[in-house]
């Protein structure tokens, strides 16, 4: 069956219309068009990453954000959670793992651009979104322009600058964006007046943002002065019931930005007074594409690594020019002198969240491991850091018939394009639903007519089609283009589907996996799928961990995984291989049932829903090394060492891993209570 595009329409492109821009000393400029961002003059897509820096240690920071950068990720995104750093009253406190300019300093090392969330309120599943619960025992109205709560913002972002004062870009530093405020969604006056203070107080930088959803209007903003960005998640744990949701509109393609379903649990409906947010003005940006999901205790998706992927894709074919993640690196939250800092049902929140753990499933685990959709979205990401000032200019074109979340028959397909030469997107993955199987798919561009193909089970995929490759004009590749070293151009084989390369004015041909192959003054590599979710490009080179997930520190190359490793690395012709030998020693765990030794201090969380029993075992780790795997279902379950909490966790179907280093040569008591059919879980 032929598959066919609807018609392509250039669109205007506005450039100086919005207050934004900036300039560095070295004369390098970020700016903001109506359909993309610039950097140095270029389209340039960033990719970005939240990590907060409060909920790790900052012994952790550098080695997580190398993993973050050998993902793929070019810019960071970090909350400044104010109760963090007020937790009483004029007694602030940016020391430590509350230290943002070491953190900042951090990513600079790391060659990492940085956007500041600094509120004052932000959500982010902490405890009152944030603001320190003495302020909201003010008399005065919060998130608004009255003058003692306007005194109050301006005391606390003063705070902020003094911490990060001369690490701007216009300073030869590395902060490029500011956000003002979170999902306030019909206050532009406000969000207005924070982005004013915040500039007479000295926040320059290039792009300004602000949440922009709400319902399919838009949030009200000030329409000149910030780009509203945009999010998606796989599903919506703060749903207030426990049934399983209709299938999720975002695994089909759409160029419809706004998600209404996220901070359903706090946002009020629009009211109907004719506002509409001009799309037409910005770049389609996100910074809230779920990068896992944090569990709520009435609602634990388990998220894989293709809800993430396959979801991440179909934004990038809708027209995606800032790839924005929430949460790229998990985190662990901490307790306050005053209080626990988690968004509760006691705060008046809808949620009862964890105590300590914001693992959010998210592709760099709370303690550091990597997981699945960390390998398959930097397919993506290698792509858009080498091909970003290609595809950004690039519109999307809807295919001739429109697809349904609940069809799951119907190919699922767009492009970007020029009109002249671009790249096909194909998503064959809904989440918890089967779709069929397409076959002998014939892709009609309109420029070029892709051979049949067979599109089967769970894959998503991009193809190109007239790609200048230094040159050599590409008429259509039936592999997905990965990156570029030089002149060799590396490409990853897409399952089920054979890789074709069809060059203007020569014969194609379907080059063996992993062989190097030569047309005219090029080469060309399609690696398979498999070692394509390990290529990492580090520092210029193209490095494929074998089985392992490599990144680059100042003193060389590791993998994550813990002991020996080995990789190849591209040598300009071939692959070489490298060893690497380190010791280890997998700590093990001995676990004894006991009797409860204490009154467990944080017994609330043991008992949400109500009184559950409980099980204890006493926990003795044999050495520090790896980690300790908990099996056990249960619905909340805690570790103590030497009487502190120092994890937690809400079972939502994964086993449980624990750095042995947390409990060695400490006396621990894990304590679970009983597993109970109350909450929406996923088989």
């Amino acid at each position: 069956m032929k598959y066919q595009f609807n018609q392509y329409q250039k669109s205007p492109l506005l450039t100086n219309h919005l207050n934004m821009g900036g300039k560095n000393p070295n004369g390098e400029t970020i700016n903001v068009t109506s359909q993309y961002f610039t950097r140095a003059g270029k389209p340039w897509i960033g990719v970005m990453g939240e990590y907060h820096f409060v909920r790790d240690a900052r012994e952790n920071w550098y080695r997580e954000l190398c993993k973050m950068k050998a993902g793929g990720i070019t810019v960071v995104a970090t909350y400044l959670f104010w109760i963090y750093h007020e937790e009483t009253e004029g007694q602030f406190d940016f020391t430590g793992d509350r230290d943002v300019r070491q953190f900042i300093m951090e990513t600079q090392r790391a060659d990492l651009d940085v956007v500041l969330r600094i509120g004052p309120w932000a959500h982010g599943e902490c405890r009152n979104g944030a603001f320190p619960d003495w302020l909201l025992q003010k008399p005065y109205k919060l998130r608004d322009n009255n003058k003692d709560y306007m005194e109050k913002v301006r005391i606390w972002y003063e705070e902020i600058y003094e911490q990060v004062q001369g690490l701007f870009y216009q300073d030869g530093g590395n902060i490029i964006g500011i956000q003002f405020e979170n999902e306030l969604t019909d206050n532009a006056e406000h969000l207005f007046e924070l982005k004013k203070l915040a500039l007479a107080i000295g926040f320059h930088a290039p792009i300004y943002t602000v949440t922009g959803w709400n319902s399919a209007y838009g949030a009200k903003i000030p329409v000149d002065e910030v780009v509203p960005v945009f999010g998606a998640y796989p599903e919506a744990p703060w749903t207030e019931h426990t049934d399983r949701l209709p299938l999720s509109p975002h695994y089909v393609f759409d160029t419809t930005r706004n998600d209404a379903a996220i901070g359903r649990d706090l946002i009020a409906k629009t009211d109907a007074d004719g506002w509409c947010l001009p799309y037409e003005n910005y770049p389609f940006a996100t910074c809230e594409l779920g990068g896992g999901m944090q569990v709520t205790h009435h609602r634990r998706p388990r998220i894989s690594g293709m809800d993430i992927y396959a979801l991440s894709l179909v934004k990038l074919g809708s027209g995606n020019n800032l790839v924005g993640y929430y949460m790229y690196k998990g985190g662990t939250n901490k307790i306050g002198s005053l209080s626990t800092l988690n968004e509760s049902k006691a705060t008046r929140y809808p949620n009862d969240y964890s105590i300590l753990s914001y693992d959010f499933q998210a592709p760099i685990s709370e303690y550091g491991e990597i997981r699945e959709q960390y390998r398959l979205t930097n397919l993506l990401h290698l792509f858009v850091n080498d091909f970003g000032d290609v595809l950004a200019p690039m519109k999307t074109v809807d295919a001739r018939t429109a697809v349904a979340a609940e069809d799951l028959a119907s190919l699922r397909y767009c492009m970007r394009t020029d009109g002249k030469s671009g790249f096909v997107f194909v998503n064959h993955y809904q989440r918890l639903a089967k779709l069929s199987d397409v076959k002998g798919a014939v892709i009609d561009t309109g420029v070029v007519e892709f051979p049949p193909i067979d599109v089967c089970g769970e894959v998503s995929f991009f193809l190109p089609f007239r790609m200048d490759l230094s040159g050599n004009l590409l008429e259509y590749a039936t592999a997905q283009p990965l990156c570029r070293l030089e002149n060799t151009w590396f490409f990853a084989a897409i399952d089920g589907v054979e890789a074709e390369f069809c060059f203007a004015q020569d014969p194609c041909f379907r080059p063996k996996t992993d062989s190097v192959v030569r047309v005219n003054d090029i080469q060309l590599v399609a690696l398979s799928w498999d070692r394509a979710r390990f290529a990492r490009k580090l520092s210029g080179r193209l490095y494929i961990g074998d089985n392992c997930d490599l990144y680059m520190c100042e003193d060389g190359i590791h993998a994550v995984q813990d002991g020996d490793f080995s990789y190849d690395v591209w040598n300009g012709s071939a692959f070489e291989h490298v060893v690497v030998e380190r010791s280890f020693t997998q700590a093990k765990a001995v676990f004894e049932t006991v009797k409860e030794p204490f009154a467990p201090p944080y017994a609330g969380e043991l008992c949400l829903g109500g009184a559950r029993k409980r099980t204890w075992k006493k926990i003795t780790a044999l050495g520090a090394g790896g980690f300790v795997e908990i099996p056990d279902q249960y619905d909340v379950a805690q570790i103590y060492a030497d009487g502190v909490l120092a994890a937690d966790n809400f079972y939502y179907g994964e086993p449980w891993r624990v750095p042995a280093k947390l409990l060695y040569g400490k006396t621990c008591y894990l304590v679970m209570s009983e597993l109970r059919d109350d909450f929406y879980r996923e088989v």
